[in-house]
């Protein structure tokens, strides 16, 4: 593959038309165009207002979602320990919270520990000018598809609970890209990416190795420097799960 031409033309000046003639001809189009801003601004920015910096949205937006996950997880803890209150003296209530018990570790409700897996992903840390013939900046970066592709991985291999950055991940939980960020659940995350989880480890690193997926990414991960390292954890602890386990949108398949 050539490298890509430019489609623009290059124009010179015509014959017979020298500087002398061209100076002047470029101020009076100059004073024409800011007569034209001033007239049409009357003094003000002509840049809009209400044109937010992105970035500035996210962050806020994120820092919006710590909070509310924070009262969310308050609010349940005291819902908890009412019905802890409860729950000797009523023999329904007993009943829910033991049968609630035993679905908690899979729903992700309820902390959990034990031994595990840690992959981490991670862009390459080079420039789109140093590529190869035929590869381009997208190669270079880590996409939602890649992440979902170990987080499937470990699912397959047989993890019990699992979490993404900071984050509890269950059955619910959607990664999505958005430019060269992730979103999980109302969170904004950078690389690099780990995903953790209590598993096999034998077991989980057999899952990653067996992946078509996975086993795509590092090849590119070889070939152009993308991080993609895995760790046997000894032991390691996860929290509940914080978000609603309530699911708002189901579509069936075929």
């Amino acid at each position: 593959m050539s490298p890509r031409q430019s489609s623009g033309r290059r124009f010179g000046l015509p014959r017979g038309l020298g500087w002398a003639a061209v100076v002047p001809l470029v101020a009076v189009g100059a004073g024409l165009l800011f007569a034209t801003s001033a007239q049409t601004s009357r003094g003000t920015d002509l840049r809009s207002s209400g044109r937010s910096d992105m970035v500035d949205v996210v962050r806020a937006q994120d820092r919006a979602v710590r909070v509310r996950a924070a009262a969310v997880q308050q609010l349940q803890d005291e819902v908890d320990a009412l019905t802890a209150r409860a729950g000797p003296g009523d023999i329904t209530v007993a009943r829910l919270r033991a049968q609630a018990g035993k679905l908690a570790p899979l729903a992700g409700s309820q902390a959990v520990n034990g031994p595990g897996l840690s992959v981490s992903l991670n862009d390459a840390k080079r420039t789109a000018a140093s590529l190869p013939k035929d590869f381009t900046a997208d190669d270079i970066v880590v996409h939602q598809q890649d992440v979902q592709s170990v987080v499937n991985a470990l699912w397959a291999g047989g993890a019990e609970a699992m979490t993404l950055q900071d984050q509890r991940v269950i059955s619910t939980s959607a990664v999505r890209c958005v430019g060269n960020t992730l979103i999980l659940q109302g969170r904004v995350y950078s690389p690099p990416y780990t995903i953790r989880a209590i598993g096999d480890p034998a077991a989980m690193r057999a899952a990653l190795d067996r992946s078509e997926q996975v086993t795509i990414y590092r090849q590119y991960a070889k070939l152009l420097g993308l991080g993609y390292e895995v760790k046997t954890l000894d032991k390691t602890t996860f929290p509940a799960y914080a978000g609603s386990l309530s699911l708002l949108n189901a579509k069936s398949l075929p």
